[in-house]
Formats: structure tokens, sequence, C-alpha cells
């Protein structure tokens, strides 16, 4: 597989299908295969922005910001107008740009309600007790079934546990945001072991997705590219995942999918910016309280994992 393609900031616009239906663009991150959306009421040009990526160099632990001046830069192209900073859950593989983005476009920024059992267990890991605080980094912490508003649209909030035990997925009428749950049909579903993580409560949360209409678009979170394309993807509708996810598809034995997905996550090694990520992102995308010497410093358990 030619890997041009996957090494390239694409953007793709999924337009609106009519009255209604969201505008979507989304924006591949190379370095760690993320998707970031902006998702947006073409008759207001009111925005979300999901999931946007806070740059990281984990070799030199630099920060920048490619990312977010990219998706700025489109909404401005666009000429939208920011109305919320959502994250579907504290990620593990990248830092999120929630802070950042909430300082330079003046919205409010959200996340799942269930962040601060996320935030215990992970200030458990770390042995910072006091260290994250989701009500004061983060302006909403939606719960499953509440409404946000888009301009003339509804944005609902479904909770999807499994990947983490809080994660959400953003419904925006016949767009639906699903973060870590599914891959693309040709890759499959996504790791459930990380602390909270839970693979019977993922296959239920991606059942309770795939019952949504079959025409609606599935916006995933991440790809890695196959073997057999060479360029990065991430919408389907329902209809397609039900028909060919290779690991989901419609007749899927529960029980397999689960002996299936605990084997696989057992090989799979710890995405190399965890450690920094969830102390950056379990703050709303923030660096801890800065050191006398005005200097940053991130706290990393041994022989923990």
């Amino acid at each position: 597989m030619s890997e041009s393609k996957m090494k390239q900031r694409v953007v793709r616009h999924s337009r609106s299908r009519g009255a209604g239906s969201p505008d979507v663009w989304g924006i591949y991150e190379p370095d760690t295969g993320s998707i970031q959306y902006v998702c947006a009421d073409p008759s207001t040009r009111q925005a979300a922005l999901i999931d946007v990526v806070w740059n990281f160099d984990p070799q030199h632990y630099r920060f920048s910001t490619e990312s977010v001046d990219q998706v700025l830069d489109l909404v401005k192209r666009e000429r939208l107008r920011v109305a919320w900073v959502l994250d579907t859950h504290p990620h593990a593989d990248h830092m999120m740009a929630s802070a950042l983005l909430r300082e330079r476009t003046g919205a409010p920024n959200a996340i799942g309600a269930r962040v601060e059992d996320i935030a215990r267990i992970w200030a458990g890991i770390y042995n910072l007790p006091d260290a994250f605080n989701p009500r004061r980094d983060f302006d909403r912490r939606f719960s499953a079934g509440e409404t946000l508003a888009l301009g003339d649209l509804g944005m609902r909030v479904m909770l999807s546990p499994g990947h983490t035990l809080g994660s959400i997925t953003l419904v925006c009428g016949d767009a639906a945001f699903t973060h870590d749950t599914l891959m693309q049909p040709d890759v499959g579903t996504s790791r459930a072991d990380f602390p909270g993580g839970n693979a019977t409560e993922l296959w239920e949360s991606i059942q309770s997705i795939l019952t949504l209409p079959c025409d609606t678009r599935l916006f995933v979170g991440h790809d890695y590219g196959a073997e057999e394309r060479d360029e990065p993807m991430w919408e389907a509708t329902v209809a397609e995942h039900r028909a060919g996810n290779v690991h989901v598809r419609d007749g899927t034995d529960r029980d397999e999918w689960i002996a299936l997905r605990e084997a696989r996550d057992r090989t799979l090694p710890l995405p190399d910016r965890i450690l920094a990520a969830m102390q950056i992102n379990l703050r709303g995308g923030r660096l801890p309280p800065a050191e006398t010497d005005g200097r940053h410093f991130l706290k990393l358990p041994v022989n923990r994992f």
C-alpha cells in the first residue's frame, strides 16, 4: 500500500443533503491518524468543532498548532461562526485542542459528563488526586439524551462507552460523529482495552449506533489505512457498515466479536502519546501548572502498564 496520501493533511467536504442536514468537513491529521470535524448549519453558518488536535512531537515534547490553524482557516474561508468546541472523549493518542480553541474562538467547550469518572481512574494511575477537575476545565459536560443547539439544527448526545467509559456520539440530523467505536467498514472497530474500557460495552454502543437510520452518515475518529486503499477515509453510512463492516456487519455473533476484540486488544501496544495525553486532556487540553522555573512538567508512571 502506498502511504503517500496517508501522510498528507487531507480535507473533504460532505455536503448537506437538504433541510435538517449539516455540512461536514473532515480534516485528516496524519501523525495520529485522527479525523477532526467541522459540523455546520448551512442556514445560519453556526459550526461545532469536534475532536481537533493540538499537535505534539513525542520525541522532543514540543507542541505546535498546525491542525488548529488549519481548522480555523477553514472556518474563516467558509464564513462560519464557531458555536461549540466539542470532544467525544479524553483522547489517548493525541492532545485535544479544546482549551486553545475556546481561547481563540470564545465558544464554550464541552465533553461527556462521565469524564469525571475517567478523571478519577487516571488520577489514581498518576497518583495525582487533585490534578483533574473537569467542572473547571469544560464549560459543559453532556449527559446521554441532552441536545445542544447548532443554529437551526439540534445535536443529540448518545452515551457510547466501551473505548472509554465516558465516550459520547454526537448526532446532528443525518450525521453522527462516532469517535473511537467504529473504524471504516474495511477495517472494523476500535480498541476497548484502555483503563475503563470494556469490549462488551463497546459492542452495545456500536449496536445502538447501527440502529440509526440507514442513510445516516457515520464519521469515525481514526483511519490508519487498509491494504486495498492508499488514502484516508472516514465516512460511511449505517447501511454500508451493516452490510460490509468486517467486524460488525449484520449477522455477526456478539460473543464471537467480544472474544475477537479482546484477543486483538491484547496484542496492541499503548499509543506512544497516551501517558502524556491523558494528563493534558483531562485538564481540557491544558498543560499542568508551571513550576517555579516557569516550565511545565508531566508525571509518568513507571512499570504501570
